[in-house]
């Protein structure tokens, strides 16, 4: 059996859910570590067993022989971080999300990956959640018939919308999207990881299956469930305030509620994040594409990106995307968008 050798950069709250994956490998071992603030690195190589810390990253790719990488630092370092370490002759790289400030850095980020053959995945973790799952396999099933409508909400289209435009992804089986019509506004400035935010966003995506989806954020965020599918012949819907994990509507029959003991069995324990190492890790070894793949990753970011462009043009986008920065960001920038 081959015995990895994994280093992480940023050893704040994800990078200790990164570790927590590692370590439940049998053929991994954590063996360096990369944060500017010491307090950090020395904690988390107590916690964690780890012979050798650095404050810069780059001498930890120069010096360490590492198999895997995860970059859990803030989204505007990413770029640069994940080109140097697929520069680097590793394996593979775990990256948290999102991608990157803008479309350009994460299409560059990706294309460093593919050039010099690593294997990237962003941890939309979610993928690995017991709830998600089970509405996946429900759909699978033909529980609620042909797949119609994606509807989800959240606080933002950047943070949380990268997971469930990649949900919606999940959902329709990696189906492409034809085009996005949306509509962002900034009431306050609201940053998350350096990155500013709208403060409400509406985003309609057409796949090119016929399969429609909205995503509703902020200030206009839908009521109910976290995610919802409709189809032809029934309605999923995923968790939510005062509601179960799971539930289904089926024609001819009231609602169906699945506790979380109902989703015990779904997927294997150890939790999302850590599902998503160990899936790395085994993708790796088998040649497959992994359920985090970067190319997945990079088409749910095209799909902030693009409701973004479609604020700032005022008109719906048929994708591919053709700019490269955040419209969101540079709306800002030049007095296009913002509270006052």
């Amino acid at each position: 059996m081959t015995t990895y050798k994994a280093g992480l950069i940023g050893c704040g709250g994800r990078g200790r859910a990164h570790a927590e994956g590692y370590q439940a490998a049998d053929n991994v071992s954590i063996t360096a570590c990369s944060d500017s603030i010491e307090a950090t690195r020395q904690s988390f190589t107590q916690d964690f067993d780890v012979a050798t810390s650095y404050d810069d990253y780059r001498e930890m790719l120069a010096k360490e022989d590492l198999d895997f990488v995860s970059v859990c630092t803030w989204t505007g370092q990413h770029r640069e971080m994940v080109e140097a370490a697929a520069q680097s002759k590793i394996k593979a790289i775990h990256c948290e999300k999102p991608m990157a400030s803008n479309w350009g850095d994460a299409k560059a980020l990706y294309q460093a990956c593919v050039d010099n053959d690593v294997l990237i995945t962003f941890c939309h973790q979610r993928r690995f959640g017991s709830s998600f799952v089970k509405a996946k396999q429900l759909l699978d099933s033909g529980a609620i018939g042909q797949l119609q409508r994606l509807e989800g909400t959240c606080s933002n289209l950047f943070d949380w919308g990268t997971h469930w435009f990649d949900m919606f992804f999940y959902y329709n089986n990696e189906i492409p999207a034809e085009w996005v019509i949306g509509q962002i506004d900034v009431e306050n400035e609201t940053k998350v990881f350096g990155v500013p935010l709208e403060t409400s966003g509406l985003s309609w995506i057409r796949w090119q299956n016929g399969v429609e989806g909205l995503l509703a954020t902020g200030g206009t965020s839908l009521q109910g469930p976290r995610n919802r599918l409709v189809g032809s012949e029934g309605v999923i819907e995923v968790g939510g305030p005062d509601r179960p994990p799971v539930r289904i509507l089926r024609q001819g029959a009231g609602w169906q509620d699945f506790s979380d003991e109902d989703l015990e069995s779904v997927v294997p324990p150890g939790g999302d994040t850590v599902l998503s190492v160990l899936d790395l890790i085994a993708c790796l070894e088998s040649g497959e594409e992994p359920c985090l793949s970067g190319r997945k990753a990079l088409q749910a970011t095209e799909l902030i990106f693009a409701t973004y462009e479609s604020s700032r043009r005022r008109g719906r986008i048929r994708l591919p995307l053709d700019t490269d920065d955040s419209a969101l960001v540079t709306m800002l920038e030049e007095g296009q968008i913002g509270p006052g």
